[in-house]
C-alpha cells in the first residue's frame, strides 16, 4: 500500500509555511493605548525596515504576487496529488481481483510517483522562499537611497531601527517619509517564481 498520507499532509504543509513567510504585510496588532513622549531627542532617528516594506505600494505589490505565486505552486501540486490519489483508490478497489505480483508492480510504481511529488513540493518551497528573499532584495535595494536621503533631510546623527525598540517618540521616525519617496519613485515591477531545477550555465571557455 503506498504511503498517501504522506503526500496528502506534507505538500501543502509545506507550501502554507511559505505562504506565510512570504507575506510581507505584518498581523494587524491591536490599537495600543495612547502614550505621552518626552520631547524628541535631537539628532536620533528610527526607521522600520519592515514597515516601510509592508506599507509601500511596491512592498503591497510583492506580497500580492507572491501569494498569486503560492497559489499557482498549490494548483499544480494538488492537481498530481490528486491524480495519485485517486489511482490509489482504484488500485485498492481492485486488491481482490488483480493478481498479487501486479497489484504489488502497480503500488511500487504509484509509491515512486508518490515520493516524486513530495521531492517537488520540497522543491517548489525552497523555489518560493527564493523567489520571496530576491523580491524583498529588491524592495530593500530601491529603499536605501532614500533612507540615506531623509536622514540627511532631517540631519539625523544616529538612525535606529524602530523594529527593536519598545516604544518612541513618533515624532524621531522617519519611515513614513521614506515610503513616500519609494511610493514616488515605483510601485511594482515584475517577476515569477525561481526555478532551482534549471541546470547551471556551463561555463564559457576561453
Amino acid at each position: 500500500m503506498i504511503n498517501k498520507p504522506l503526500v496528502a499532509a506534507t505538500l501543502v504543509a509545506a507550501l502554507s509555511l511559505s505562504a506565510g513567510s512570504a507575506a510581507l504585510a505584518q498581523a494587524a496588532a491591536p490599537a495600543a493605548p495612547a502614550v505621552t513622549h518626552g520631547p524628541a531627542i535631537p539628532g536620533v532617528c528610527i526607521f522600520s525596515m519592515e514597515g516601510a516594506i509592508a506599507s509601500s505600494t511596491v512592498g503591497k505589490y510583492v506580497n500580492t504576487r507572491m501569494e498569486q505565486i503560492i497559489t499557482q505552486v498549490n494548483s499544480e501540486l494538488n492537481a498530481e496529488k490528486t491524480a495519485i490519489d485517486n489511482e490509489a483508490k482504484a488500485l485498492d478497489g481492485q486488491r481482490a481481483t488483480i493478481d498479487q505480483n501486479a497489484y504489488e508492480q502497480r503500488a511500487a510504481a504509484l509509491q515512486v510517483r508518490a515520493n516524486a511529488l513530495q521531492r517537488k513540493a520540497q522543491l517548489r518551497d525552497r523555489e518560493v522562499q527564493a523567489t520571496q528573499q530576491k523580491a524583498v532584495g529588491r524592495v530593500v535595494q530601491e529603499l536605501e537611497p532614500f533612507i540615506r536621503q531623509v536622514y540627511e533631510q532631517k540631519k539625523c546623527s544616529m538612525l535606529v531601527s524602530r523594529d527593536a525598540l519598545v516604544i518612541a517618540n513618533p515624532a524621531m521616525d522617519i519611515t513614513p517619509q521614506v515610503i513616500t519617496g519609494l511610493n514616488g519613485k515605483i510601485t511594482q515591477f515584475a517577476f515569477d517564481r525561481e526555478h532551482l531545477d534549471q541546470p547551471a550555465a556551463p561555463a564559457q571557455t576561453k
